[in-house]
């Protein structure tokens, strides 16, 4: 089972292009395992998994991995010739000026640009030509997949510095605190994501086999399931589980699990944008939102397993999340 959930937004948004194309979005939601009518509840989410499923079928559908967004049609299969090109580098260096100079083929150009200054190493982003892209999905995907993939080939998160944009905050920034991990800053010169120099040497650690297995579900599921294994947020949700029904785990005991001080884990949470506080509540919402696509799970036993002594108590804090009452959300959910 996979408990993270993708916001509302982030289905619509990647629907747009299909949606100015003519295509009828409510077939393609269906397609992947998706209620049209859950995406009329403001605050839904739906899980990873139907997230990556929506991601295929819109490429599949359009033959365009650009979901009809870009300056130009980016035909099914540029990625995975991508990765088949970037496998033999030596390091995550060379990773980025293979997938730069390839992408630099294509006119008008999208891709990211790798400058270093100092200690500091940038990923610039590149888009040439008009765009149609209302709802910036286009331009975070690109900062999200190059970053992931380079994360993945070394084995190891690339962390993240600072990430600024060069255009106002969105009405969705802050959900860009749990993509990112990092300070960020709106109305920049440039979009880009900074990091630490060092990890340009790290060497690429996955092989041709690793790779066919990776690209059966890419780049759909580097959009939709960031490896957090190595972010403190990921490592914390990773030790309180899943069964809130049993006490939870105080936050010195999870500072002792990490081999830190209490001190020292506040302020690595402060620097990824995020509290104990807030990882516990996304967490129970996630599980509460999985838990209610299982129509054989009456409501108060998913109150429960969520950490809920009173149904009313959890019946309050999903309404505070979602805009909506559990009852609610679940019919929505089956309205397929």
């Amino acid at each position: 089972m996979s408990d993270l959930t993708v916001s509302r937004h982030f289905v619509q948004a990647a629907l747009c292009g299909a949606e100015s194309a003519g295509l009828d979005t409510a077939r393609l939601l269906r397609l992947a395992g998706i209620s049209p009518d859950l995406l009329k509840i403001e605050k839904s989410r739906v899980s990873s998994g139907q997230y990556s499923r929506l991601m295929q079928v819109i490429w599949t559908e359009m033959g365009d991995e650009f979901g009809g967004m870009g300056p130009r049609r980016c035909r099914t299969g540029t990625f995975a010739t991508m990765c088949d090109l970037v496998i033999d580098c030596a390091t995550l260096e060379a990773v980025y000026e293979r997938a730069f100079q390839f992408s630099r083929l294509f006119e008008p150009t999208v891709c990211m640009r790798l400058e270093t200054s100092g200690e500091q190493a940038r990923l610039i982003e590149l888009i040439e030509g008009e765009i149609n892209d209302p709802m910036f999905f286009l331009r975070e995907s690109i900062l999200v997949i190059w970053h992931r993939l380079g994360s993945w080939l070394i084995g190891q998160p690339v962390e993240l510095t600072s990430a600024a944009f060069n255009y106002s905050e969105p009405e969705h920034g802050d959900e860009y605190r749990h993509i990112f991990h990092c300070p960020l800053s709106f109305g920049a010169s440039e979009t880009c994501l900074s990091f630490d120099k060092r990890f340009l040497s790290a060497p690429v650690i996955r092989d041709k086999s690793e790779m066919r297995q990776f690209l059966k579900t890419s780049p759909a599921d580097l959009l939709s399931r960031p490896d957090e294994s190595n972010t403190y947020s990921g490592r914390i949700r990773a030790l309180i589980g899943r069964d809130f029904s049993k006490p939870l785990p105080d936050f010195e005991r999870i500072a002792t699990e990490l081999h830190t001080s209490p001190q020292t884990l506040r302020r690595r949470l402060k620097q990824e944008n995020t509290s104990f506080q807030e990882i516990k509540d996304l967490l129970r919402r996630d599980l509460a939102i999985y838990f209610l696509g299982r129509p054989e799970l009456p409501i108060n036993d998913i109150a429960h397993r969520v950490g809920f002594t009173e149904p009313s108590t959890f019946h309050r804090a999903f309404k505070k999340w979602t805009g909506v009452t559990p009852g609610a959300y679940r019919e929505g959910d089956r309205g397929q």
